[in-house]
């Protein structure tokens, strides 16, 4: 774990008499404060999958390495083609294949069998593709037309050696292994993994499988966000929950403060009695418990104990995920050294009908219907967790005023688009 702590003093402070954070602004500042919070370590190619590449990685090879043949067929130099006519060109004993090259020379005027993958012998620069030729006795007859150099790749046509393969900060996954493999990249720098810890408070919270009364209700949060955590490729540590009881608090956060490079939390947030996540924070941290323009999602704490990013999410799960997936996200993935991470999202047309007002930015959860149309959930309450489970994705209104009718463009974010898979 990097001692720096992956940010710079008061990192979450706002400027004097800003009250109401807007959604961009905070995000702003967020990516501008925040630093890479992990150390380094070579991994073999095996092992680098869903990790962040911390170097640039350049091709050790050319891919292909030689000049090949796209298709099974027969081989032969461009100048061996009348300028008009048909084609005919004798057949020479041998074959290229792949793996197994012909050591020999195609002189001009001859062909020789080829397959795909093979390196093109000396004297081959063109391949006439099987399907079009007719065989007989010892020469090959094919329809005028064929252009010089055709079903031939070039060495180094996708890729030339030494050059620039993946870039520092990209996610090393599937496509990227491939395109290493293929190039000759064995071992590669990658950064360690960001350790994330979860902590749930409140005394009314109990774990599934216990036994609930009264107002007792079962921890939500701390699943979803370890499941979220892990599925985006953090090393996740369950730091339980903490009772209403400051003394409590502090010494979960102190233990946490140890052992990870960012803390997530829920509940408490907000400026209650029973609020001690913010009192505690204020008294012995580092916090501006910011009141984000946003639905759902408000207050979010945003601040460091002991050095340590923390951020507060509210208690009811709904805004926990949506404010996690905003938020946490880009900032978790720039301490672990990705690239800031902007949702990709596009337009489709309104299902439904609403009246927006002006000064918050919303989320609400939906889904495509049949026919590609933005479906919102039957309730916009933070409270229906069920609608997290009925959504595709999250459906975003702007901050500013709106009056949406059915066929209207609304931005539809797919939950890939923040990294969860379905």
């Amino acid at each position: 774990m990097n001692t720096t702590k992956g940010l710079n003093n008061d990192c979450f402070a706002l400027p004097p008499g800003v009250k109401w954070t807007p959604v961009d602004e905070a995000l702003a500042l967020l990516q501008s404060r925040l630093n890479i919070a992990v150390g380094q370590e070579v991994v073999t190619l095996g092992k680098a999958a869903n990790r962040i590449a911390a170097q640039d990685v350049k091709a050790v090879r050319a891919n292909p390495p030689n000049a090949n043949s796209a298709v099974d067929g027969y081989g032969f130099a461009a100048a061996s083609l009348p300028a008009n006519g048909n084609v005919t060109l004798r057949l020479i004993e041998g074959r290229a294949a792949a793996g197994a090259p012909f050591a020999g020379v195609v002189p001009e005027g001859a062909v020789i069998r080829i397959l795909t993958g093979a390196s093109l012998p000396k004297g081959v620069d063109t391949v006439v593709l099987e399907e079009d030729v007719v065989a007989a006795d010892d020469v090959v007859h094919f329809a005028a037309g064929l252009k010089p150099f055709s079903n031939a790749r070039k060495a180094g046509e996708d890729v030339e050696a030494a050059s620039l393969i993946l870039r520092r900060g990209c996610l090393v996954s599937p496509p990227e292994i491939a395109l290493m493999a293929a190039t000759g990249v064995s071992e590669v720098s990658v950064f360690s993994r960001l350790r994330v810890g979860v902590l749930s408070t409140g005394d009314e919270l109990l774990e599934v499988g216990e036994i609930a009364t009264g107002d007792q209700i079962f921890d939500a949060n701390r699943p979803m966000l370890l499941t979220l955590l892990a599925q985006w490729g953090f090393d996740v540590v369950d730091l339980g929950r903490a009772p209403d009881d400051r003394e409590a608090l502090r010494d979960c956060l102190d233990r946490a403060s140890q052992t990870v490079d960012a803390i997530l939390t829920s509940g408490g947030a907000s400026a209650g009695d029973e609020d001690h996540l913010s009192a505690i924070l204020n008294a012995e941290g580092k916090v501006h418990s910011w009141r984000i323009a946003l639905k759902p999602g408000r207050p979010l704490a945003l601040g460091q104990w002991q050095g340590v990013p923390l951020f507060g999410l509210p208690g009811n799960p709904v805004a926990a995920l949506v404010c996690t997936l905003i938020f946490a996200r880009p900032a978790l993935f720039q301490m672990a050294g990705r690239d800031w991470l902007v949702p990709l999202g596009f337009d489709v047309p309104a299902a439904f009908q609403k009246s927006k007002k002006a000064g918050r930015r919303e989320y609400l959860r939906a889904r495509l219907t049949p026919e590609g149309h933005g479906e919102p959930f039957v309730s916009e309450g933070s409270g229906r967790i069920s609608g997290l489970s009925w959504a595709q994705g999250l459906i975003e209104l702007g901050d500013e005023a709106q009056q949406i009718s059915p066929g209207d463009p609304v931005r539809f974010y797919p939950y890939a688009s923040f990294g969860i898979t379905t």
